[in-house]
């Protein structure tokens, strides 16, 4: 998680969107799934476009619609696919269709904090990748990967970073779990190798924080949170005492002027 943000976007929450009537919350000791082990855990890892989606009662009785481009993972579907507890951006809120950040290959969607704790409006006509489980009851699909996850994230075409890096996360959950680490390493340290390539640089990272391991709980999450915005708030109260430290003597110059204009 980035140090600074995510309190922020939870804060806004309640003021930013009228949300489900199911909300959102999380153990502390719940972890944010790793990248990789989302690819693990997946039953279906599907590119598909957004076509448009199948109403409800409620916003969470919604289901998306998804017309499949290419299986990452599992097997490729025919037909338009349907996934639960997700649905079209309103057309009376066109600023929730906001598209995934490229280049942002570690947090969730940004309106994954707000509301449900996962992503679960799609502007019509994106091309997403979708970490799918099958519906309990058999008709369709549901996200997999749980809170905050990046189970939906859109990609602009097939050198996407994100595409790129799910096909080697899915390679690398197939291989004997004794491989997976070399493997890694190896893809790692060739992208790392690319100096003049700042995308390359991105992907490596992200491939580091897979090789390192499980992702902190949510409460030491909201303990770094809480702490860089502690310190934040120091750095800004010191910057406030050294501008008004600048201006004393200033003031108190224009006051001995006017006492003695000799002076």
């Amino acid at each position: 998680m980035k140090p600074l943000g995510l309190l922020t976007l939870l804060a806004l929450a309640p003021l930013t969107l009228a949300t489900p009537a199911v909300a959102c919350s999380v153990a502390p000791d719940y972890r944010v799934p790793t990248n990789l082990e989302l690819a693990e855990e997946a039953e279906l890892v599907l590119l598909g476009r957004v076509v448009g989606e199948v109403e409800g009662a409620d916003p969470w009785d919604r289901k998306l619609l998804v017309e499949p481009v290419q299986a990452i993972k599992g097997e490729m579907l025919e037909g338009t696919v349907s996934i639960a507890y997700a649905g079209l951006v309103p057309e009376d809120r066109p600023d929730f269709g906001i598209l995934s950040n490229p280049y942002e290959l570690n947090q969730a969607h940004p309106l994954s904090y707000i509301g449900g704790c996962i992503r679960y409006m799609f502007p019509r006509g994106t091309t997403a990748l979708f970490f799918l489980d099958r519906a309990p009851d058999g008709e369709g699909w549901r996200p997999s990967g749980g809170p905050f996850s990046r189970w939906a994230e859109d990609v602009l075409d097939e050198q996407a970073p994100w595409l790129m890096l799910t096909q080697l996360y899915v390679d690398v959950a197939a291989a004997p779990e004794s491989e997976r680490k070399a493997m890694l390493e190896a893809e790692r340290g060739e992208l790392a190798a690319m100096a003049d390539d700042p995308v390359a640089r991105l992907i490596a990272a992200d491939i580091a924080r897979q090789i390192e391991g499980p992702n902190p709980t949510w409460h030491e999450v909201m303990e770094r949170e809480m702490e860089a915005h502690r310190e934040l708030d120091s750095a800004m109260d010191a910057v406030a005492d050294l501008e008004a430290s600048a201006d004393e003597p200033h003031e108190m110059g224009q006051a001995d002027a006017m006492e003695d204009p000799e002076r």
